[in-house]
């Protein structure tokens, strides 16, 4: 059975089904409600049910008490609708709105899917999760080390596992331990989640997404959690990589263009052995060969910071793209700022 969801102050509504929760409705329908463990023990998630009924769902005591209920409240992460709801709750519309944290985390699994980029799945403690905008990104702490980032490469919505996709740069002692010496089950520190390079969800603008190697990632993020929202809005995406392996997620990418998503892959040193028909060249060349006029656009562009450079200078230079509708994630190698 479908009830409606009602935010207040807002005003804003989303269908939810009775076997979902609260926070899985919300997200799932582009309303981010504030939330940490979604297991129901934290209680950052804990908000008024105004009008209706809800089914409270397993959770801790401590979390939600009966005092609680009493005055109305709820945990979002559990809570299932019996009837129609009004509820009361802050809802989290950008970066400043999510608490950084630095929190423990196990290595839960580990992809080499190119012959210099290994995929890590980071598996949380069991009553923690982390709340992030698709495209954000965390810094590995390491012990008298400077910490090293890396994007997360999953959507909010499926946040079970951490996904970072690591690429062995040379000289990189970081990167070398994961690929040499790195094991299931090691035990890392993180801290996060940060920056600013994710999707403008108040625009209704054509987007163009651009990434080049590894910089596939925080884009990856940020096209899962589009789909799932239900974004209407035109979006082409461009990754660009030297040879056809580098491309080390080909399948997923074009597998979104069932969805809508236009999806060219751009390569500058394909191999004979890749037998490759597609574009050549630079990727942000190709971008610039297919629009003529980038004014009414956004642009989202990530990967090395000669890409990244380039895209901005020309895309705003050439095609008239508003200086404040590029957005960006240079992969420097180093912290952030």
């Amino acid at each position: 059975m479908t009830f409606q969801t009602t935010i207040q102050p807002s005003g804003h509504s989303f269908p939810i089904e009775e076997q979902e929760t609260i926070l899985e409705a919300g997200l799932k329908h582009g309303y981010t409600l504030p939330y940490s463990c979604r297991d129901g023990a934290c209680g950052v998630c804990k908000g008024k049910v105004l009008q209706g009924e809800v089914d409270y769902g397993k959770h801790l005591g401590k979390a939600l008490t009966e005092a609680d209920k009493a005055a109305g409240m709820a945990l979002f992460c559990c809570a299932k609708p019996k009837s129609d709801l009004v509820i009361e709750c802050r809802e989290v519309s950008a970066v400043a709105d999510i608490a950084v944290k630095t929190m423990p985390c196990r290595v839960h699994k580990m992809d080499k899917l190119a012959e210099d980029v290994m995929v890590l799945q980071l598996k949380l403690p069991a009553d923690e999760r982390l709340q992030f905008l698709a495209g954000q990104y965390i810094d590995i702490l390491l012990k008298d080390q400077k910490p090293r980032s890396f994007s997360l490469a999953n959507a909010p919505h499926h946040d079970e596992f951490l996904e970072l996709h690591i690429r062995n740069i040379s000289g990189g002692a970081f990167t070398q331990h994961v690929f040499n010496e790195m094991k299931e089950r090691d035990i890392l520190r993180f801290k996060g989640p940060l920056g600013t390079f994710f999707l403008r969800e108040d625009s209704s603008k054509p987007v163009i997404f651009v990434a080049s190697g590894t910089g596939f990632a925080p884009i990856k993020a940020i096209i899962e959690h589009a789909l799932y929202i239900g974004v209407k809005r035109p979006m082409h995406f461009y990754w660009g990589a030297r040879t056809l392996a580098d491309l080390y997620m080909l399948d997923k990418a074009a597998q979104w263009q069932d969805s809508g998503i236009k999806f060219i892959p751009v390569l500058s040193d394909a191999l004979p052995e890749d037998g490759w028909q597609g574009r050549t060249g630079f990727v942000h060349q190709a971008v610039l060969d297919d629009f003529g006029d980038l004014s009414g656009h956004e642009a989202y562009v990530c990967g090395a910071p000669v890409v990244v450079e380039a895209a901005h200078r020309d895309f705003t230079a050439q095609r008239g793209l508003p200086d404040d509708a590029f957005f960006s994630d240079a992969f420097t190698f180093a912290p952030k700022a």
